[in-house]
């Protein structure tokens, strides 16, 4: 492998049982007929197809054959620890390995400090006891084991409590997982038998005895060890933290989750910056100012993820314009997509354009980064979980990735708003076309009144005529209202007439059943033909009709026309009544029988009116009724999430929901209204159980009902609700009112003493915020220097603990100034950010986990102050190890 490859901590799989070619003839009586040579190139080829990268030399006593295979593997890129296997006085089994480059001569000494010095007698106990070999062996800086310890010569066959004790015995081999473990041993490598119990938990392994090359390919026989590079110093270093760097060979599982590969910046103050991290913990340092929140930004930038607050949004925008937009800079990710089946994408952004992807065929795709690749990626730069803690309604945001994929329940949820919306436009201009004819009808009376005192004048008989005219008239009108009427039906018609490109022969080829399928196409062919023809002799028909209706409605005019130059005439005639003539009365009483006919269809139509309203209003109950039950079972499938998470996050941090408890919407809407502004809508936050149904239903009951001790308005605030026309009652329906997440911290150190995150300072809110961030998502985290606004005691004590079990099966990237993240939680990556010649940068030597010497120096000096501070710190805390 190159060198530039170790770049981040892996687990390598490791073969620490690893015997000679004589061995199994020597100690086992088998013969597995291969040469010297043959069985070192047999070794390498199991190697090479087991993926095993490191293999522990342990004969029995002896290290005589172990130069040809350190030589052969040694160039085939294996790292190969010499090392044997010694027992103890006591008879247990020891495997003692050293450093890759521990000469032969080096390893007899050693057998010489173990009173070992006669290869022939390899498998007679030392004359030192365990403790004591464990102590020589880590005065010669090597490794030791528990060879095979639920075997006969282990040490819990052999019931040595005391040396399964010592803190210097750092790692044990078991034959297979431990579910398959005998219970009495299984209880002890728990660390549950109290006459075993040890200070530091025991390393598990994996290393069964290869005493031929296909022994390799033993599931058991290799172990997996977390390292940078795969190294000697570095492999001491997982055993110092083994629940995070070392894993039996049952216990690794494939995760499938997103990742981001690598970045390259180029352009400005990150130049020819390049960075591959781990898919598990990263973690980039360096001194303040130096670039590390300019890195983090520019990869929000290019993956086009939105800020989450305005001065979140200012500052992170300003920080990509000075360092990518000065130069024209552009920002390369290579990622992996959950989404889209673990794909491999990259995604390019110059400053000032949108983003691109690029798929494995080097095609641009048409996804996004941000909204398809990576969907529920969440970004925050310094400060932004503050604004996060402020704002209850992203609380309800960061629960929605846990909620089950329901996009048929939000499709007919969007369909149903969609159609309340309608329902509303038609309920208002129903209502209005209502209250108009019902200001006319109200009329009829009055003008009938008047007909009546016309008629006692003893004007009837001569003026009979008139009403007729008048209706005919009327009549008329509607008679060429009716075609145009019509019209618009046979132009609606037209518009669904099927339109068969989607059942093109070019959309049809390839299909398996194309031959039933285009015996629809012919059958909706047909239709489609047939309709033309209809609809042509319809078209016809009306412009037929029309033509001659006009035709009719034009020579009725003609004679009512000639009827109204009579009836003048006839006015003439009558007789005065109270100072007016004839002509007068009769002008007066021919207006009046026109209105009188004008009113009497607007009675007929008023009752349609009526009619409609109640349907309409049937209809929105309906609609209402569909929303308030999926808003239920919104609530439900929620309610059922959060029971599981409480039960995840184990007691640090309770959620609870309240339904329909976000009631910003609502408080918006009412602060609209003429007259209440924001001081009279306290009522709204301390109500119980307040939902905008049941707000409706009380406005409609009336005004006592809204002051009564549920709502607890004020007379004023509820003549004003009381007195909202309905279409703003009816968008008062529409507000669909969120469901509020509630949390609370257990801020007990033991036990549980929880706290609503209401009442914390704004350490604490974040602290609890981080917790729900935390929880399981397959897209990565990424955040700027959380430490800001946490609780340092949680950062070490929680977070952290919740970091190294959650990196399993998510990624992490943090700039951090706190070194509990990196060390504690065993950062895989870590990047040590430094200026070089006016730039930021980081190298490839400064990039890994800390079992490479620089990087711990790095971390050592960033983020403790060095090693002098961090010394003294220890000597005045009074800490012993």
């Amino acid at each position: 492998m190159q060198e530039q490859e170790y770049r981040y901590a892996r687990f390598w799989k490791c073969a620490l049982q690893v015997n000679s070619h004589e061995y199994s003839k020597k100690y086992r009586g088998q013969d597995h007929g291969l040469d010297a040579n043959s069985y070192v190139e047999e070794l390498k080829r199991g190697c090479f197809a087991n993926e095993i990268k490191i293999i522990g030399l342990a004969d029995h006593g002896s290290v005589e054959e172990q130069e040809t295979i350190r030589k052969v593997l040694g160039e085939a890129d294996i790292v190969v620890f010499p090392g044997f296997e010694v027992a103890t006085t006591e008879k247990i089994h020891w495997i003692c390995l050293y450093s890759e480059d521990t000469k032969k001569q080096k390893l007899e000494r050693y057998l010489g400090e173990l009173k070992l010095t006669n290869p022939r007698e390899g498998v007679r106990p030392s004359e030192l006891s365990g403790r004591h070999l464990l102590n020589i062996v880590e005065e010669q800086k090597g490794f030791c084991f528990a060879a095979h310890v639920t075997s006969n010569n282990g040490v819990l066959k052999g019931k040595f409590n005391n040396l399964w004790n010592d803190n210097r015995l750092r790692a044990a081999q078991i034959p297979g997982s431990i579910n398959n473990l005998p219970p009495n041993y299984k209880k002890i490598v728990l660390n549950q038998d109290p006459e075993y119990k040890r200070a530091l938990p025991m390393a598990l392994l994996n290393a069964c005895d290869v005493a031929k090359p296909k022994d390799l390919s033993d599931q058991h026989a290799s172990c997996c060890i977390k390292m940078t590079r795969p190294c000697f110093s570095s492999f001491l270093m997982a055993f110092k933290d083994v629940e995070s760097r070392v894993r039996l060979a049952d216990d690794r599982q494939e995760r499938f989750y997103s990742q981001i590969e690598s970045i390259t910046i180029e352009g400005g103050y990150l130049d020819s910056l390049s960075a591959r991290f781990s898919g598990h913990l990263n973690a980039v340092i360096g001194g303040r100012g130096i670039g590390k929140s300019t890195l983090l930004e520019c990869l929000r930038y290019a993956l086009d993820v939105p800020h989450k607050g305005e001065d979140a949004k200012k500052q992170g925008d300003q920080i990509v314009k000075e360092n990518l937009g000065k130069a024209g800079g552009r920002v390369v990710l290579k990622l992996r997509s959950s989404a889209h089946h673990m794909n491999t994408y990259k995604v390019v952004r110059r400053f000032g354009e949108p983003p691109r992807v690029v798929d494995k065929n080097e095609n641009v795709s048409s996804f996004h980064p941000g909204k398809d690749l990576l969907p529920n990626v969440e970004i925050y730069g310094q400060n932004e979980i503050v604004e996060l803690a402020k704002d209850p309604s992203a609380l309800v945001h960061i629960l929605d990735r846990f909620l089950p994929e329901r996009a048929d329940q939000q499709s007919k949820l969007e369909s149903i708003y969609r159609k309340l919306r309608e329902n509303t436009d038609k309920l208002v201009k129903a209502h209005n076309q209502k209250e108009e004819y019902e200001m006319k009808v109200v009329k009829l009376p009055k003008l009938e009144e008047q007909v009546r005192l016309f008629k006692e004048q003893g004007l009837e008989d001569n003026l009979k005529q008139v009403p007729l005219i008048e209706k005919e008239r009327q009549l008329g009108q509607r008679i060429l209202e009716e075609i145009k009427l019509v019209r618009t039906g046979q132009r609606k018609l037209e518009e669904t007439i099927p339109e068969l490109v989607f059942l093109s022969d070019n959309e049809l080829e390839g299909l398996p059943h194309v031959e039933l399928i285009k015996q629809g196409r012919k059958q909706l062919n047909n239709l489609r033909d047939a309709l033309e023809i209809k609809l042509n002799d319809i078209v016809n028909i009306i412009d037929e009709t029309e033509v001659n209706l006009k035709r009719v409605v034009s020579k009725l005019n003609e004679e009512l026309i000639i009827f109204d130059e009579k009836i003048t005439a006839e006015f003439g005639k009558l007789p005065q009544i109270a100072g007016k003539d004839g002509a007068e009365i009769g002008r007066s009483y021919q207006q009046l029988l026109r209105e009188v006919e004008q009113v009497n269809p607007i009675k007929n139509r008023l009752r349609i009116t009526v009619d409609l309203v109640k349907e309409l209003e049937q209809e929105r109950r309906n609609l209402l009724g569909e929303i308030s039950d999926i808003r239920s079972v919104r609530t439900n499938e929620k309610q059922s999430i959060i029971k599981k998470l409480n039960e995840h996050l184990s007691g640090k941090l309770r959620i609870t929901i309240v339904p329909d408890g976000l009631g910003k919407p609502l408080l918006d809407f009412l602060k609209e209204l003429p007259g209440v502004g924001e001081k009279k809508t306290d009522w709204v936050n301390q109500a119980e159980n307040i939902t905008v149904l049941g707000l409706v239903a009380a406005i409609r009951e009336g005004k006592e009902a809204l002051m009564n001790k549920k709502w607890g308005l004020t007379p004023g605030t509820a003549d004003i609700l009381c007195k909202m026309s309905p279409e703003l009652i009816y968008e008062l329906e529409s507000i669909d009112v969120k469901d509020q997440v509630k949390l609370e911290l257990n801020v007990a150190h033991d036990g549980k003493k929880f706290r609503s995150l209401s009442n914390f300072f704004t350490g604490q809110q974040c602290t609890t915020i981080l917790h729900l961030l935390l929880l399981k998502n397959r897209d990565p985290l990424i955040m700027d220097q959380p430490e800001d606004n946490l609780d340092n005691a949680f950062i070490a004590e929680r977070i952290v603990e919740e970091l190294r079990t959650a990196k399993i099966e998510r990624q992490f990237l943090f700039a951090t100034h706190n070194a509990n993240i990196p060390v504690f939680g065993d950062a895989e990556w870590i990047g040590v950010c430094s200026v070089l010649e006016g730039r930021a940068n980081i190298s490839e030597e400064l990039q890994g986990s800390i079992d490479i010497p620089e990087i711990r120096n790095q971390v050592a000096k960033i983020l403790e102050g060095g090693k002098k501070a961090f010394l003294q710190r220890k000597e005045k805390y009074g800490f012993d190890y």
